[in-house]
């Protein structure tokens, strides 16, 4: 290297250096950038973990949610169990799912009004009720049911799951829940 190439480099670090940078400054900028970057996507996976941490404590509590199925006066004659729909909103994460759900109006041994839920206890199907046999049969695995929803015969482990319901403004209204699936007695779970 001869004193001519010496002098270029040096003279082209003192143009940089008076430019207002050096090589080090440059560096420790780009490690900053990268660093925040590094902090900000770290930041964001962590939201979730959380959420999860802490949901038991900023859970609200969800009110029962009572739905209405039709007036008392057109359900007032009644006779056999009556299909009827009800919407039922659920949370999903962050989604809200509406769907509807069946139930049965029906009467019960003293006469009144009462919900039966079509979800067969023994391992969720839909329970129909048949008029030209007057019960109430699971297509699945031939579960039997009263009008009144008692269990008949099958291997469903109780009877249909009777729902609460209260008359309100003239007004039918039921508090739709789904319960626990092959067990003997009626255990709430949604």
């Amino acid at each position: 290297m001869n004193h001519s190439d010496e002098i270029h480099i040096s003279t082209t670090a003192e143009e940089y250096k008076k430019l207002g940078g050096t090589a080090s400054s440059r560096r420790s900028f780009l490690a900053l950038l990268l660093s925040a970057g590094a902090a900000s996507v770290g930041a964001l996976l962590s939201v979730p973990l959380l959420r999860f941490l802490l949901h038991p404590l900023v859970k609200a509590k969800t009110q029962a949610s009572w739905k209405e199925i039709g007036s008392v006066e057109d359900l007032a004659s009644v006779t056999s169990p009556v299909k009827k729909l009800v919407k039922v909103e659920q949370r999903d994460g962050w989604r809200k799912i509406v769907s509807e759900k069946a139930v049965y109006v029906c009467r019960d041994a003293n006469g009144h009004l009462c919900t039966l839920s079509s979800v067969c206890p023994h391992l969720g199907c839909s329970i129909a009720w048949h008029d030209d046999k007057n019960k109430f049969i699971c297509p699945c695995h031939n579960g039997q049911f009263t009008a009144e929803g008692k269990l008949l015969g099958g291997p469903p482990p109780r009877g249909m799951d009777r729902l609460e319901s209260k008359v309100e403004d003239g007004k039918l209204v039921v508090h739709y829940q789904t319960f626990k699936q092959l067990v003997p007695n009626k255990e709430v779970i949604a």
